[in-house]
């Protein structure tokens, strides 16, 4: 590496951040640009449904680095600026004044996007989505204002923390889902219907297996207002406010009009590099070959944005190095804390083996293919089990169910 080597980063979130972070970790001695589309520094993204939801924590708490350290570290940061080309054989990126700006290598961090619904009155001022701070403090202040129902549609990770943010601002609540139980995809029925119950003990009013059909308007101050959700049976709930949480999208169009190779995400391999060799991929967009799980995986959580960054800036700088963490993601909610570990996709796993109190909400649940051999295992209000968890994953070993079940014996 020299010192005349340009290294370009094009998203504004953690995974740009860290990266940025890694490249100077590594000594790397040439010049870094972050390229990213929102008007703040790279923040993290979890507290928006969180702790900043929750009043717990404010922005430059979850700012990843103050601008200083940009400073101090020389890079420069273009803050409010979307990159909307991608040139690779002149190895330039396309600014909207009509600037480019060149790199000799490149990394893609540009995240996802909510997901909407192409339904009458999705359009409404009063239907929201949430990913950026700005989404997050609308939503705040609505929680604070006359608002009193919000209808939320999707019962995923989203959709269930703002659900548990405005039950606590003490606003009626109902989650529409079309699955029979929350987060089906990510848990599975069994799980799923721990966070049903814990939901509906809290007073959401959580609909399961339903279509909507419409977002029903009605006249306001110079524009038609969100007034509820219509579902496909024609029940209509009432709301002052609707939130569209049907998960979200990787931005995967530069790194596709760019002929890169993608799918479901960016294709990288286990160094997270592209089908380009002076491009690497990270976060939301990445769909790595996974070196342990032995498939593609596109995870959409903070432990990839966070960990990643170390593996691609070695891969720019021409090291030696692989992403081989187990997925891992966390939640919380009422009373309730969560972290997961490991990867069982609906269809990979035959059962599900608890461990603890799964009434009161203090387990350990684990996720067994057809040999026995543990894929995944999440803590319910049950800490420091993370580190075995991986371990016992990690082992490949066929465990014995019953033993596994039993809180008498240690993990």
């Amino acid at each position: 590496m020299t010192s005349d080597e340009h290294f370009v980063i094009v998203g504004g979130g953690l995974a740009a951040a860290k990266l940025a972070e890694a490249l100077r970790a590594n000594d790397f001695p040439g010049s870094v640009t972050l390229i990213g589309a929102e008007e703040w520094l790279p923040y993290e993204r979890p507290p928006l449904s969180k702790d900043h939801m929750a009043g717990k924590k404010q922005l430059a708490e979850f700012t990843c680095e103050p601008r200083q350290w940009y400073r101090d570290h020389r890079v420069e940061v273009r803050v409010g600026t979307t990159v909307e080309s991608l040139d690779r054989d002149a190895k330039t990126v396309s600014l909207p004044d009509g600037s480019t700006v060149s790199y000799d290598k490149l990394a893609l961090a540009t995240g996802s996007s909510p997901r909407t619904l192409s339904i009458p009155g999705a359009d409404a001022p009063n239907v929201y989505t949430l990913r950026t701070i700005e989404d997050s403090d609308t939503l705040i202040e609505l929680f604070a204002s006359a608002a009193q129902r919000i209808v939320i549609i999707g019962a995923g990770w989203i959709g269930l923390e703002v659900a548990a943010a405005a039950r606590a601002a003490d606003l009626e609540v109902t989650v529409v889902e079309s699955a029979e139980q929350p987060l089906l995809g990510a848990l599975g029925p069994e799980m799923g219907e721990v966070f049903a119950d814990l939901h509906r003990s809290h007073g959401v009013d959580l609909r399961l297996g339903v279509q909507v059909s419409e977002i029903t308007t009605k006249e306001g101050i110079g524009t038609r207002l969100a007034s509820g959700v219509k579902l496909a049976d024609d029940t209509v709930l009432d709301a002052e406010a609707v939130l569209i949480a049907v998960g979200a999208k990787p931005n995967i169009e530069l790194a596709a009009e760019a002929g890169l190779d993608v799918d479901g995400g960016v294709l990288v391999d286990e160094h997270l590099a592209t089908s380009d060799p002076d491009i690497v991929a990270v976060g939301d967009i990445a769909e790595q070959q996974h070196p342990v799980l032995n498939r593609r995986i596109r995870v959409e959580h903070w432990a990839n944005a966070l960990n990643q960054p170390a593996v691609a800036a070695a891969t720019m700088l021409g090291k030696k190095a692989s992403y081989d963490r187990l997925p891992y993601f966390f939640t919380d909610q009422y009373d309730l804390g969560m972290e997961y570990t490991g990867y069982a996709a609906p269809g990979d796993y035959d059962r599900v083996v608890t461990r603890g109190d799964v009434g009161k909400r203090e387990f350990v649940a684990f996720w067994l293919d057809s040999d026995n051999r543990i894929l995944a295992g999440m803590n319910v209000n049950v800490w420091d089990v993370t580190d075995r968890i991986k371990e016992l994953i990690l082992a490949g070993e066929p465990v014995d169910p019953d033993a596994l079940a039993d809180t008498s014996k240690p993990l």
